[in-house]
């Protein structure tokens, strides 16, 4: 696990907000003189409502940090958000609100199915996207210049998901996907990985359609293949239905999720004792960062209550966004765009930030979680 320095975050942040302050901003044109927008686009409502939260505090806390400093510049940040419900139309709607708003970056993204339909929304406008939560392989596979991720992809989420497999024991893998593009491109790599020699072997790769209340057509065909681990990558509102009913079922084998389930509902869903014992992968949340401390407590100062899923990353994006800005000298989308395809080591949460020429993170620092005594806790660094 990498030590966090949040006073090394805060020394170098400080440093290039002060190095704008020396007037590198505010000579583009007129409208370079006021606040500088950052939009995002997260889901308040729907399914995954519970998510958008913690995202919208942790990038308010970064835009209120960057503002007591004195901003950009001369320019105070402040923050837009918008409902995207994790719905594709909704999303484009959201994000046209956005771009009508004169946004400098975008800083959302949760569920990739409603992410995707938003990058040309964005990229015609020259808006740069720095992706906190959304981890589909296609989101970066069009190659858009303006398009960043600073969450691990899918690809690298199936490969820590095999590493945990492999090293842990099972036989035979069921995969289990909801047909979204996020959930789809993880068990697609997993499953390819299964099939290949070396580890487990692929029992199943079989796909549930997301707002049923029953998968007992599923679960059987899922057991007639007979698993001794299955992998869910979808969320976690159907995550604990399927926990709950592959239990009653009798299933008594391993059971993990991916990022997307990794919420307190997905206990509550699957009934509590029902999920001990469920292992996931994720991104580092802030309780298993080590030297995180004093930011979780002054999240929990300033929101009163936790930090949850992506609020680090939410708080990451807008900082990068800040330092695109500050090292472009203005708002302009392609000259922030560059900038950011050159930042080097500018340090966040999962290390120092350096994009790989796809625009996303050279090691997606994917961890196992384990569920015990009512919570994600930390099982395994894959180190």
């Amino acid at each position: 696990m990498k030590k966090f320095t949040m006073g090394a975050v805060l020394a170098v942040a400080s440093l290039a907000v002060s190095a704008c302050g020396q007037g590198l901003l505010g000579s583009d044109d007129a409208e370079d003189s006021g606040p500088i927008t950052i939009g995002m686009a997260i889901p308040l409502s729907g399914s995954s409502a519970d998510i958008g939260p913690y995202m919208k505090n942790g990038a308010q806390m970064a835009v209120d940090e960057i503002n007591a400093r004195g901003g950009v510049g001369k320019r105070k940040l402040r923050l837009r958000v918008e409902d995207d419900a994790c719905d594709p139309k909704t999303a484009v709607a959201a994000a046209s609100k956005l771009v009508a708003a004169k946004i400098a970056v975008s800083v959302g993204g949760y569920c990739s199915g409603a992410t995707l339909p938003t990058l040309p929304v964005f990229d015609r406008a020259r808006i740069p996207m720095i992706i906190p939560a959304a981890n589909s392989t296609e989101l970066v596979a069009q190659r858009l210049k303006h398009v960043f991720l600073i969450n691990g992809t899918g690809d690298q989420q199936a490969v820590a998901a095999m590493n945990w497999m492999t090293k842990s024991g099972p036989k035979k893998v069921a995969v289990l996907h909801d047909n979204t593009s996020y959930s789809k491109d993880i068990a697609l790599r997993t499953a390819a990985a299964l099939d290949r020699p070396g580890g487990p072997d692929k029992a199943t790769l079989d796909a549930v359609n997301p707002g049923e209340s029953d998968y007992s057509a599923n679960i059987a065909n899922v057991l007639k293949t007979h698993p001794d681990f299955i992998y869910w990558t979808g969320y976690y509102q159907e995550g604990g239905l399927l926990l709950r009913q592959f239990r009653q079922a009798s299933y008594t084998g391993g059971f993990m999720v991916g990022d997307g389930s990794v919420d307190a509902k997905l206990i509550k869903i699957a009934g509590g004792k029902a999920a001990d014992g469920v292992f996931a992968t994720m991104t580092q949340t802030p309780d298993t960062i080590e030297g995180a401390g004093g930011w979780i407590s002054s999240y929990k100062q300033k929101f009163g209550s936790d930090p949850g899923p992506y609020s680090t990353q939410s708080y990451d994006a807008v900082r990068v966004a800040a330092e695109g800005i500050a090292k472009a000298g203005g708002t302009d989308g392609d000259k922030i765009a560059k900038q950011l395809e050159a930042v080097n080591g500018f340090p966040i949460f999962t290390g120092p930030l350096k994009f790989t020429p796809q625009h996303t993170l050279g090691n997606g620092g994917f961890v196992i979680l384990v569920v015990k005594g009512g919570a994600f806790t930390l099982r395994d660094d894959l180190k």
